[in-house]
C-alpha cells in the first residue's frame, strides 16, 4: 500500500494542538462554498460525460447516475458517456497502455472523442494518498482538465472524492478520510474560483454511512451506496423531490399530488375508489431492504375510509394491502408499474454502457489499435459497428423514460 504523506504542521495539528477526535471532527467538517452557477439543469442534444476514477467506472454495474440525470428531463435528448477508469487521477495515471499515448493524452483524446458538453469530474481519491502536499499538483491537474473542456465549449461539474468507510482501524479511517476532507475543501475552492458547479458528496456519504452498508470493502460504493450517491447528486443540485405522495379523502371525494391527478370512480360508500395521476419523473428504483430516502419515497394517504382491508392496484397490479387505519397513516409505495419500468430503464442503461465500454476500452487494444494492429487491426470495424447497438439503445432508452398517467385503485376485500 502506498504510504500517505502527511505535513508536519498536519501532524501537529492532528495530536498536539486538539485532541484527536476534536482534531479529526475540524477536519471533516461541511465546507462552505459560495453559490454555485445558476440552476443546472440539461438541454436538448446534451452530452454528459462522467469523467474519473472507480467512482463512475463501478456505476457500470448500476447505471444509477445516468438513470437519475436522464429521468430528470425525459422528453429532452440527452445522451451519458462514462469514462470512469479505477485507479485513475487528473494526470491519467491509470490509462497508459504500453504503447503511445501517454496515460493524460489518452485521457484528453477519450474525452474529446465524446465530444461533451457537460462533463462531472470526480477525481481526488487516488491523489489524496499523497497527502496534503499533493494538493498543489492535483489542483494544478484539475485546472488544465477544467481549462480543457472550457476551450470545448462545455460545462463542468465537481464532485468530491466520497470517504472511506471501513478500512483496518478506526485511526487509520479517521486519517484516510481526514485527507479525502482536505481534498473535497481544496475542490470546493477551485469550483468557486472556477465559478463552476460542485457537489458535496464526501459528507452526506459519510453521515449516512453511520446507518447503512454504503460499501462491501469500505473502499468502494455497493449497489445501496449508488443509489444513495445518485439521491445525494439530486439534492445537492437543488433538484425538487421525486416525493409522488398522494393524499386521498374519501369523505370528500378529493385526491391531492404534486401532478396532475383525476378523480375515476367513486362509490357512494367508499369502498371503490379510482383515479389517475400524470407522473412528473420516474422513481429511482432502491435495493431491497433500504431505508428509502425521505425525498424519494412514494407514499399513499386515504383518510375517511370506513374500517375493514383495502388493496391497492397501479394499472390493475396489486402493490399493497393494508387497513383503513393504516391507510389514513399513509402507506408507502415500494412496487409498481412506475418501478418496473424503471428498472427496464435501468437494464438498457447498462446494457448500453457495457457496449460503449468494450468499444472504447476494447480488450487487445494493443493488437486491434495499438503497435501490433498489423496483427488484428481489422477488428476495428467491429468496434465501429458496435455504434450501432449503441445508437439503438439510445433510442430505447428515450422511450423508457418517459412518465405515464397510472390509474390508481382501491378496493375494500374486507
Amino acid at each position: 500500500m502506498r504510504k500517505i504523506a502527511i505535513t508536519l504542521g498536519y501532524i501537529l495539528l492532528l495530536f498536539f494542538d486538539l485532541p484527536y477526535k476534536s482534531a479529526f471532527t475540524q477536519l471533516i467538517s461541511p465546507v462552505t462554498v459560495q453559490a454555485s452557477p445558476a440552476t443546472f439543469e440539461l438541454i436538448n442534444n446534451d452530452r454528459v460525460v462522467f469523467l474519473g476514477n472507480s467512482l463512475f467506472e463501478n456505476d457500470l454495474r448500476y447505471g444509477y447516475l445516468e438513470l437519475a440525470l436522464t429521468t430528470r428531463w425525459p422528453d429532452r435528448n440527452t445522451t451519458f458517456r462514462n469514462l470512469g477508469w479505477s485507479g485513475d487521477t487528473v494526470w491519467g495515471d491509470a490509462r497508459s497502455y504500453i504503447s503511445p499515448p501517454s496515460g493524460y493524452n489518452l485521457l484528453l483524446d477519450q474525452l474529446t472523442k465524446a465530444q461533451p458538453t457537460v462533463v462531472i469530474i470526480g477525481y481526488g481519491a487516488i491523489e489524496s494518498e499523497e497527502g496534503e502536499q499533493g494538493i498543489a499538483r492535483f489542483n494544478e491537474g484539475l485546472n488544465k482538465l477544467i481549462d480543457k473542456i472550457d476551450q470545448m465549449g462545455a460545462r463542468t461539474i465537481l464532485l468530491s472524492p466520497h470517504p472511506v468507510m471501513a478500512t483496518l482501524s478506526s485511526h487509520e479511517m479517521d486519517t484516510r478520510n481526514a485527507l479525502l476532507a482536505l481534498y473535497t475543501s481544496a475542490i470546493a475552492k477551485t469550483a468557486t474560483d472556477r465559478g463552476k458547479h460542485f457537489i458535496d458528496i464526501f459528507h452526506p456519504l459519510l453521515e449516512q454511512t453511520k446507518t447503512i452498508a454504503l460499501s462491501d470493502n469500505g473502499f468502494h460504493l455497493n449497489e445501496k451506496g449508488y443509489y444513495y450517491l445518485a439521491a445525494t447528486i439530486e439534492k445537492e443540485l437543488g433538484f425538487v423531490s421525486r416525493n409522488a405522495s398522494v393524499l386521498v379523502d374519501a369523505s370528500r371525494q378529493t385526491v391531492e399530488a404534486k401532478s396532475t391527478s383525476k378523480v375515476l370512480a367513486w362509490s357512494k360508500n367508499k369502498d371503490h375508489i379510482q383515479f389517475s395521476i400524470d407522473e412528473n419523473y420516474l422513481p429511482l428504483p432502491f435495493p431491497q431492504q433500504i431505508e428509502i430516502p425521505a425525498g424519494n419515497r412514494q407514499k399513499l394517504t386515504v383518510n375517511g375510509l370506513k374500517k375493514g382491508i383495502y388493496t391497492l392496484s397501479i394499472d390493475n397490479c396489486q402493490v399493497a394491502t393494508a387497513s383503513a387505519s393504516q391507510w389514513a397513516a399513509g402507506v408507502e409505495i415500494r412496487q409498481g408499474t412506475a418501478v418496473d419500468q424503471a428498472k427496464q430503464l435501468q437494464e438498457l442503461i447498462i446494457k448500453k454502457n457495457e457496449l460503449f465500454f468494450h468499444q472504447y476500452r476494447p480488450q487487445n487494444k494493443t493488437y486491434i489499435l495499438g503497435f501490433r494492429s498489423h496483427e488484428q487491426g481489422r477488428h476495428t470495424k467491429g468496434l465501429e459497428e458496435l455504434q450501432i447497438l449503441i445508437n439503438w439503445l439510445e433510442g430505447q432508452i428515450a422511450i423508457k423514460r418517459m412518465p405515464k398517467t397510472r390509474v390508481y385503485e382501491l378496493i375494500r376485500v374486507n
